[in-house]
């Protein structure tokens, strides 16, 4: 059956890599406007402050430096400085007590994709930024990316919990592994994010059908809340939301044991009712100049997400 949503979804992930569309968004007058409703800004002072905001509300946070694919060691070292200079900064401004807010890692942007000996030079950058954060009082999260760095992320994984056991995965259940993997990590202290996933990906490894990937995503959160870790279960569909409400009180979870997590400027007063409720509500807080692979994916994700954006350029493009 033709399901145009999932056309949708494979153009725009297609176009997340495209540097031709990417040079025409970056220069439209309307593309600013509209990121900042997805985007805190380009600074650590923006990222900063949209985290001081959000704690306020009642929200926990998780700070992502956006860029991936990272080439060059200069400018890999250059997004480890930026993740130290915002972890120095949340302390100074005492907000990453007790991981109120903390940091989430694509391991490709810190040197993951170089040639030769990237994974080393990942993981060297990423103990910098875990060590960074324990002085900070908070923890990282290692994102996860498209299929072919699972197994290297996961090693980095194993390697970074020897001395920093908080640091935190993400799976994805659009892939066909994962029920698996959130078996193996579904252990006494261990953090997990599950979310559906945003890259394009072949069919014999992941779930192509949208139903299919809601599926597998119950069948992982049960794995993860039936556990011993710490679940983070990262979702804005209101039916996922509700099945693991369902799940959590199931296994008698108490509050503070499992926490929902959701998109910075997706659904905020849907974040700040869950919080209230007296949930743990973490949000995931993009910021930098390297905006468009995130925005791009963004709008695959959820199609309300791409008609706010056409919307937007009909108005005031």
């Amino acid at each position: 059956m033709f399901d145009p949503s999932a056309v949708l979804r494979q153009g725009l992930l297609g176009l997340s890599r495209s540097s031709q569309v990417r040079g025409v968004l970056e220069k439209a007058p309307v593309s600013r406007d509209v990121v900042r409703r997805f985007v805190a800004g380009e600074t650590t002072e923006d990222a900063v402050r949209a985290a001081a905001d959000l704690t306020d509300s009642g929200r926990l946070v998780t700070i992502d430096f956006l860029g991936e694919d990272t080439l060059d060691i200069a400018q890999a070292q250059t997004t480890r400085d930026a993740y130290l200079e915002l972890l120095h900064a949340l302390a100074e401004q005492e907000l990453s007590t007790a991981g109120a807010v903390e940091v989430s890692v694509k391991l490709s942007a810190v040197g993951q994709a170089l040639p030769g000996d990237g994974e080393k030079i990942a993981l060297e950058h990423a103990r910098e930024i875990c060590q960074a954060a324990r002085n900070a009082g908070t923890t990282v999260t290692l994102d996860m990316e498209d299929h072919t760095t699972t197994d290297s992320t996961l090693s980095v994984l194993r390697d970074l919990r020897q001395d920093f056991p908080w640091v935190g995965a993400v799976l994805q259940s659009y892939l066909r592994r994962t029920e698996g993997d959130c078996r193996d990590l579904a252990t006494a202290g261990s953090r997990v994010r599950l979310c559906k996933g945003a890259y394009k990906e072949p069919e014999s490894v992941a779930f192509q059908d949208g139903a299919d990937v809601s599926a597998s995503y119950v069948r992982c959160a049960k794995v993860l809340l039936e556990g011993q870790g710490y679940p983070m279960l990262a979702s804005h569909d209101p039916q996922l939301i509700d099945i693991i409400g369902a799940l959590a009180a199931k296994e008698l979870r108490p509050a503070d044991s499992y926490e929902f997590q959701m998109l910075y400027g997706i659904r905020p007063h849907e974040q700040q009712r869950i919080a209230a409720e007296g949930h743990q509500m973490r949000v995931y807080v993009p910021y930098g100049q390297e905006w468009y692979g995130y925005l791009m994916r963004r709008m695959a994700e959820r199609p309300a997400n791409t008609m706010f954006f056409l919307r937007a350029l009909a108005t005031k493009g």
